[in-house]
């Protein structure tokens, strides 16, 4: 079929000027046309090319590592951050509770780590 077209870039030509195409989709003649201008590059040009695939690979693997790794210490902390909130408002509600039903302001501090004037604020 490609002999009918002379050649692969006529064939991209002839593609790109068709308007019923999606430009936005490439039919899976993306990899064959890149495979075939590869292939035509000289040795040195193919090592240059690899070299650069390989510095990308290496650049796309530290920054996904490093994205991960920051996802990962932001969750850990949010939720540690969430645990103490947590944590404080079933103090403040159980102060509440104890003020409640009669206990001292220095009781309540004693069960409930919290301070003097927090608990009279409640």
């Amino acid at each position: 079929m490609l002999a009918r077209f002379g050649n692969l870039s006529y064939l991209c030509t002839i593609m790109k000027s068709d308007r019923n195409i999606n430009h936005n989709s490439d039919f899976g003649f993306k990899e064959p046309f890149e495979q075939a201008e590869i292939a035509r590059y000289s040795d040195s040009e193919r090592r240059q090319y690899y070299e650069s695939q390989k510095e990308y690979c290496d650049y796309y693997s530290t920054m996904t590592t490093s994205y991960n790794k920051g996802h990962a210490e932001g969750h850990a902390e949010g939720l540690a951050e969430g645990r103490l909130e947590g944590i404080n408002e079933a103090n403040r509600e159980n102060a509440r509770r104890m003020k409640a039903d009669g206990m001292t302001v220095e009781q309540v501090a004693k069960y409930t780590n919290l301070s003097i004037k927090e608990i009279e604020k409640l």
